[in-house]
């Protein structure tokens, strides 16, 4: 199982265990991580979940809909994604999550 570590914009940390199955975005609201909205509930059609991700193994593919998201962000950087696109495996390697100052 996968620790997660979200990291919140003033730098305060949360370590959790990834639960397989879940995205990161479930993960983060059933941790009450403060710092994702998540206003569509996963739909990948607001945006409120964007973190950027420090990973060590390799990530899915950026499917056109997140694009379309992620493209609305002015802080959007290479390693941005939508926390609700990214699914925990038990194969994946732990990471940090980095949260943005603010959603839109």
């Amino acid at each position: 199982m996968p620790v997660i570590t979200f990291i919140e914009f003033d730098g305060t940390e949360h370590q959790v265990d990834g639960e397989q199955g879940l995205s990161l975005m479930e993960t983060a609201m059933k941790h009450d991580i403060p710092g994702i909205d998540a206003d569509c509930g996963g739909s990948a059609v607001c945006g409120t979940c964007h973190c950027f991700i420090e990973a060590a193994g390799e990530l899915p593919e950026i499917e056109p809909q997140e694009e379309a998201m992620l493209g609305l962000r002015p802080d959007r950087a290479d390693n941005s994604r939508l926390s609700c696109q990214l699914r925990i495996s038990d194969d994946m390697a732990d990471m940090t999550v980095r949260l943005p100052e603010f959603q839109m």
